[in-house]
């Protein structure tokens, strides 16, 4: 996908597209609003630039080899997100007086397991999957971009909600914590099917 405007489109319909980070991050938001969940969208640049590379360079020629790799990473990334959504759930109760933002590193562990990365690093990012990382930089600097872009909108979508209506933070934790539960069962069943 040279084209830049198609490497655009493409990348922004998936970053859009509802996930395992975008559910934290609107969760953020609607838990402790825009400005305080602003710096989670580092962690999320942060966590999709470690991904795709990774992917791309290392693991991607690993799990061409491995049948078996392949179903163990799925099913490590499902059981990391049924993680995550029973820590978010637990947290629902104490969110209730706190308000604070998802943690940092919750952002950036999610992002670095989201499926989306094997998207990015195998079909919309040019020139990776054939291992030529300085052809793909200027497209990965323009990711970094539309993924900030698309991260502060989850925020936003996130934080829109809780003005507009009276969520609580709890009740907006245990919310995305289903939605993250739904995610790891995609994820870990897609280890099965494939």
């Amino acid at each position: 996908m040279v084209e830049p405007i198609a490497f655009t489109l493409a990348a922004l319909a998936l970053l859009a597209t509802p996930g395992p980070t975008n559910t934290l991050l609107a969760t953020s938001g609607a838990a402790a609003g825009f400005k305080r969940s602003l710096h989670l969208v580092i962690a999320e640049i942060t966590g999709y630039m470690i991904s795709i590379s990774a992917l791309a360079l290392v693991i991607g020629p690993l799990v061409h080899a491995s049948h078996a790799l392949d179903m163990a990473l799925r099913v490590a990334c499902g059981a990391y997100l049924l993680y995550a959504a029973w820590r978010l759930w637990r947290e629902g109760a104490a969110a209730l007086t706190s308000g604070e933002p998802v943690k940092f590193r919750r952002v950036l562990v999610a992002t670095l397991v989201n499926p989306k990365g094997i998207v990015f690093a195998f079909v919309i990012v040019p020139h990776l999957s054939e291992g030529a990382p300085a052809l793909a930089a200027p497209y990965m600097a323009a990711l970094a971009g539309l993924i900030a872009i698309a991260g502060g909108a989850w925020i936003a979508l996130g934080a829109a909600v809780r003005t507009g209506a009276a969520v609580d933070s709890g009740l907006a934790r245990r919310a995305g914590a289903l939605v993250l539960c739904l995610f790891a069962v995609l994820v870990s069943g897609s280890a099965f099917t494939a």
